[in-house]
């Protein structure tokens, strides 16, 4: 599995990096409470509803060569209903988390034959929340926009070259043991690229004889008199082809070719963002950290459910909290703490969470428009997010400072949704 793009721009922040780099590999590659292909599934389910094309295509890759089943690819229809059921919490915590309750767990918990066990939810739910920051990421410094272009001009390489993202690490504490773990996964769990370029031309000689079906089809109708018009329509209404949502396709050498259509793994495409301070006010209220916050009720619940995450999460928290960003401050004219934390409860903010003891009149006087409405588009809704944003805010500031910004708005959206996923699951055990 290979984030190239997402490297180069963590890797203006090494520690940060070895620290990310930790989690992802736990979440998707050590043991935990879900199968390896049901995580890579789940992450396709996240990165689809912000159209992230780029983490799509990477967990496709990965999902096959953990031994997925290849007509899950086709879309949510062809999935187990357990998995599918997971998409009202994936569309809620995607867009308006606030809006989760404990009715969402204890549905999905006590389902009969389907039902989700605490454990395996709780690895869902960070699944969930750290693909949807990360497709924040992607799109915020232009990973998405850059796939396949050779990079955006500003882009400075780091060198990693064709690394997996593990062996990105090498300079980094983790390096060795992450690299001898990943690796020995890779024998354990991983598909021979052989088997997997087999599967995948299976799959294209499937596709190829269902079109010639379709064609044959047409060219009946074309000899019954169904008419020359009728005919060309035909060609291109390949929306009604059952294999029109296949994805990914193969060439003609077996080779992954990419996600053709993103929305066969999502239901509901337009509920989106909508502004939390336009809620109706007798349906929700405000999520107040003074009553629920990570450091005294998420950390532990997560960790007793799902071991050791809590603490990688904890790491990753802090080590974004730590990285310096005293030019960026500087520039603003303020400490680097009172800057990075105006910056984390704008973000939070917007989902509805509020910090009793801060003064919210900081924030206008801390960030200017145009920084707020790059953090705001890449945190709520990153699809909209292009390059002329990033190129456009902070013109004076350096890359490296730009793409901090982004790695707050990563750790402060999931901080955001795991919040209120956590509260949920807590309450419905209360």
């Amino acid at each position: 599995g290979r984030l190239e793009a997402v490297t180069q721009q963590m890797g203006y922040h090494p520690q940060y990096l070895d620290s990310f780099l930790k989690t992802q590999h736990y979440l998707m590659h050590m043991d935990g409470p879900l199968p390896f292909d049901c995580r890579h599934y789940i992450a396709i389910m996240a990165a689809a509803r912000h159209q992230c094309r780029y983490l799509v295509n990477l967990h496709v890759l990965q999902f096959l060569r953990a031994g997925g089943d290849p007509q899950w690819l086709r879309g949510l229809e062809f999935i187990p209903p357990k998995l599918r059921n997971l998409n009202e919490i994936n569309k809620i915590l995607a867009h308006r988390p606030w809006l989760i309750t404990k009715e969402h767990i204890e549905k999905l918990l006590k389902i009969s034959e389907w039902s989700w066990s605490l454990a395996e939810l709780v690895h869902a739910v960070v699944l969930l929340a750290h693909c949807h920051a990360l497709a924040s990421f992607v799109f915020g410094c232009g990973c998405e926009q850059d796939e396949g272009l050779g990079g955006r001009g500003s882009l400075k390489p780091l060198s990693l070259g064709n690394q997996c993202f593990c062996e990105a690490t090498a300079g980094n504490s983790c390096s060795q043991e992450l690299l001898r773990i990943n690796r020995k996964r890779s024998l354990d769990s991983c598909m021979e690229l052989d088997s997997l370029r087999e599967r995948m031309q299976r799959i294209h000689v499937e596709t190829e004889g269902r079109d010639e079906m379709r064609l044959l089809q047409q060219d009946r109708e074309e000899g019954e008199g169904q008419g020359a018009e009728v005919g060309m329509q035909g060609g291109t209404e390949h929306c009604s082809d059952p294999s029109a949502g296949l994805s990914p396709l193969a060439d003609t050498d077996g080779e992954v070719t990419g996600a053709t259509n993103l929305a066969c793994y999502m239901q509901d495409p337009d509920f989106g963002y909508q502004d939390f301070a336009r809620r109706d006010e007798d349906q929700t209220q405000v999520f107040r950290v003074q009553d629920y916050s990570w450091e005294d009720h998420g950390f532990s619940l997560v960790n007793r459910l799902y071991s050791d995450i809590g603490h990688l999460l904890d790491e990753k928290f802090r080590m974004v909290d730590g990285l310096q960003s005293s030019a960026m401050a500087k520039r603003q004219g303020c400490e680097p703490s009172v800057f990075k934390r105006g910056i984390w409860n704008y973000i939070h903010c917007m989902f509805g969470i509020r910090y009793d003891d801060y003064d919210y009149a900081e924030v206008n006087q801390l960030l200017e428009r145009m920084l707020k409405v790059y953090i705001k588009t890449v945190t709520c809704y990153p699809e909209k997010t292009n390059s002329e944003m990033f190129d456009r805010f902070w013109k004076q500031f350096k890359h490296s400072e730009k793409v901090h910004v982004n790695l707050l708005i990563l750790e402060a959206r999931m901080q955001a949704e795991l919040l209120y996923a956590l509260q949920a699951i807590t309450q419905y055990m209360i």
